[in-house]
């Protein structure tokens, strides 16, 4: 990674480990082996996790990824497709040799725990990750971890389950040393209209969804374990960081790390690389000069209740570039651009502040007025 210039140190201090950024190269594609790991690390990954590691390689179905929208994904793909041997004999020492901070993923069962972390971490992994499909099963599976190996154990959870805040707890109680929140939304459904079928050749063509569809769901539930949590300092948000702001948003929310793993695939490894500049940049235009700053720094102002007031728009023609979209999007039509005047019809406008939300360059702002 590039030495930063002039920008907030981005570093962070994650289940006692220092990792050069808060970027964590999720469990997926980019992870394959130890080349993809060394790439993510040397792109400036402040940790990369392995495909999860089961008893038996994963064989996928032709067709198991595939696009949507335009920054998101939907796949059925499985779990590492390589033999678990080949991950402790040659994939994660190749990768810790190469300066990677390691965390092994391994699911799904506590038989497959058993049989697992303990290579995992004699491998040179730093951390491990338990991934299960229920929260019944990962508990037993974190029980065992804890009691067999000594690095730190992370349990990355769902949003699938009916109460993901409260298994946070759980696992917290059972010794979980970190939280990863959460893992895909699923299951989704794509259909091919060229095709007049599913998109995807899983067993019955459902699959998961990753990438930026999914950040608001994922940041709420990271934002109500760092509250219900305030103890808790190694959560790492994982869903839709597409860039900069997306992980600023993690941060003040409640993540001290946030996952990469799509935006990495639309774009690239490299890409990581540019994540970790514009973070830099941007905390520091903020106002911040570490991560350690921003993180929860929106908890103090979320409301307690509804407030009762109106907006209080500014407009500054100097910032307008005259696309129309404040007109465009007013569902009632208060609102009007005859440049450089813009007007508002208090009559019709219902606060709502869609029209200063999609303009592009600020031009158009909405405060709430008491």
């Amino acid at each position: 990674m590039k030495k930063q210039e002039q920008g907030a140190d981005i570093s962070i201090d994650f289940c006692g480990y220092h990792l050069q950024s808060p970027f964590i190269l999720s469990s997926g594609p980019l992870c394959y082996g130890a080349e993809g790991m060394i790439k993510g690390h040397q792109a400036g990954a402040g940790a990369v996790v392995t495909k999860t590691i089961r008893l038996e390689p994963a064989v996928n179905p032709p067709h198991h990824m595939a696009i949507l929208g335009k920054d998101s994904l939907v796949n059925c793909e499985k779990w590492a497709d390589t033999d678990r041997l080949r991950w402790y004999e040659s994939e994660i020492p190749r990768a810790v040799k190469a300066g990677a901070i390691v965390i092994a993923s391994v699911g799904h069962t506590p038989e497959e725990a058993k049989a697992i972390v303990e290579d995992a971490a004699r491998a040179g992994a730093h951390m491990i990750e338990l991934v299960s499909y229920t929260e019944d099963t990962l508990v037993p599976m974190l029980d065992y971890t804890k009691e067999h190996v000594d690095i730190p154990v992370i349990c990355k959870l769902s949003g699938n389950w009916p109460d993901t805040v409260e298994a946070a707890g759980r696992c917290l109680e059972h010794g979980a040393d970190g939280i990863c929140a959460i893992d895909s939304i699923g299951p989704v459904l794509k259909i091919d209209i060229r095709k007049a079928a599913p998109a995807l050749m899983s067993a019955d063509g459902f699959g998961w969804m990753t990438g930026a569809a999914m950040k608001p769901i994922a940041m709420g539930y990271n934002y109500r374990i760092a509250s219900r949590y305030p103890e808790l300092k190694n959560l790492y948000g994982s869903g839709g960081v597409m860039n900069a702001e997306d992980a600023i948003e993690y941060m003040m929310a409640g993540a001290m790390g946030v996952g990469v793993c799509t935006a990495g695939i639309l774009h690239g490894i490299g890409y990581v690389e540019k994540l970790c500049s514009d973070l830099s940049l941007k905390l520091k235009e903020l106002g911040y000069t570490s991560v350690s700053q921003v993180n929860r720094a929106a908890h103090p102002n979320f409301p307690q209740k509804e407030p009762m007031a109106a907006l209080d728009f500014s407009f500054s023609p100097e910032k307008c570039i005259r696309c129309k979209k404040c007109e465009q999007v007013c569902c009632y039509g208060a609102r009007s651009l005859d440049f450089p005047h813009m007007e508002v019809d208090g009559k019709q406008c219902r606060d709502c502040g869609l029209c200063a939300d999609v303009c592009p360059t600020g031009a158009l702002k909405a405060d709430v007025h008491p």
